[in-house]
């Protein structure tokens, strides 16, 4: 596969066919290459780029697929086959839209983003699409959840257009008027919106959660429960974020930073005021971690907001742990982005660790997705709609 970077991606797997030389990958195991076992889609998620730290990331999701070369060779090869002519080829396309998808570039006051519509009159449950510290806008999610019939904006919230290149403070109003934008719009269901959020994003997903009326279905996938890095205004409340410690940065033997201990600790006494009031959310809030996250204590954060939350009375907070998993849980079959450079900490940008295992990290991509479109069917859709 060829990025629209140009960036190659490859994966090879060795199979044995059955007596009558058929191999069916549903039940035929890999017994080499970049995974063993049964894994039908194993070519797809095992994925590497040639390049290191390079993530997989579809830009323009409505006029393109990615185009992915099967090649078939009847030797078990090493090296990559570039020299070696395959017995038989396939390209098949990947698309992240479906047919009768509408894409609607937004910029109203200040909110900027893309507004993913499904096919038909509505209206469709609402959801805003927030990533992390990255910046810039991610459209993939968005548009593959329209298409399971979602209205989704991908939201912006810097390094992109006009907005501030670099996050120096969350501004909890301008996600507010998102909200409001999403809401106002004639094809999205009232009275309330659900929010889907990582890392970075998933901080902001919670204070969402907790703050904005608007807010009823919250999923946080590995994101923490205490306002880091930058302080949070909302009106006339401001939260100060909890300390970093640039001493506690680690090296992993790759050469990626990772940042698992630098950030304070929400339970101490000190940074009790910068941890999220997540018994205010009116609404359900869905922890998603990934228990090798290399880049924070996700399970822990989560843990803390579900006692927080029992301490107070609500159950209206559940998690899903997956045992393997890394930091950037994505939607089924993208490949694991082990480590990869962001928008923070220096310039040139450094890689960041996020984590992963390969096997079990796909299979938490796979179930995970599953577990997203049923709880925002379970919490956004009303008897009315037609889903």
């Amino acid at each position: 596969l060829k990025d629209e970077k140009g960036n190659v991606f490859r994966s090879k797997a060795f199979y044995k066919t059955d007596e009558v030389g058929e191999l069916d990958l549903m039940k035929a195991p890999a017994f080499g290459g970049d995974y063993v076992g049964v894994h039908p889609m194993g070519l797809f998620w095992s994925l590497k780029c040639q390049k290191a730290f390079r993530r997989l990331l579809k830009q323009d999701v409505m006029n393109s697929p990615f185009w992915v070369t099967l090649n078939l060779y009847d030797t078990v090869g090493l090296q990559d086959f570039s020299t070696e002519e395959p017995i038989a080829s396939q390209v098949v396309q990947r698309w992240f839209s479906a047919p009768g998808v509408q894409r609607v570039q937004v910029r109203e006051g200040r909110v900027r983003g893309a507004l993913f519509l499904p096919p038909g009159e509505g209206p469709f449950p609402g959801v805003i699409d927030l990533f992390g510290g990255r910046g810039g806008l991610v459209e993939f999610r968005a548009s593959l959840l329209a298409a399971h019939g979602f209205a989704v904006l991908a939201l912006a919230y810097f390094a992109y257009e006009d907005l501030p290149k670099l996050l120096q403070e969350i501004d909890l109003e301008y996600f507010e008027e998102a909200a409001n934008l999403l809401l106002a719009h004639p094809k999205v269901q009232t009275p309330g919106i659900g929010v889907i959020s990582v890392s970075k994003g998933a901080e902001i997903g919670l204070a969402m959660a907790c703050f904005l009326k608007q807010v009823v279905a919250t999923i946080c996938i590995n994101g923490t429960t205490a306002i880091c890095e930058f302080p949070l205004r909302y009106k006339d409340l401001v939260i100060a974020p909890i300390p970093m410690f640039m001493e506690r940065m680690q090296f992993d033997i790759s050469g990626a930073v990772r940042l698992l201990h630098y950030r304070g600790d929400p339970r101490d006494k000190v940074n009790q005021r910068s941890v999220l009031p997540v018994e205010k959310a009116q609404g359900s809030i869905l922890f998603i971690v990934g228990e090798n996250d290399e880049c924070m204590k996700s399970r822990e954060y989560a843990e803390q907001a579900l006692h927080r939350l029992q301490n107070h009375g609500r159950n209206n907070g559940r998690m899903l742990v997956y045992p393997g998993a890394g930091h950037l849980i994505e939607p089924p079959y993208s490949p694991l982005c082990y480590a990869s450079p962001n928008m923070k900490l220096s310039s040139p940008l450094l890689p960041l660790l996020w984590g992963g295992e390969p096997t079990a990290h796909a299979a938490a991509q796979e179930h995970s997705w599953g577990e997203i479109l049923k709880f925002f069917r379970q919490h956004l859709i009303q008897a009315r709609s037609k889903l």
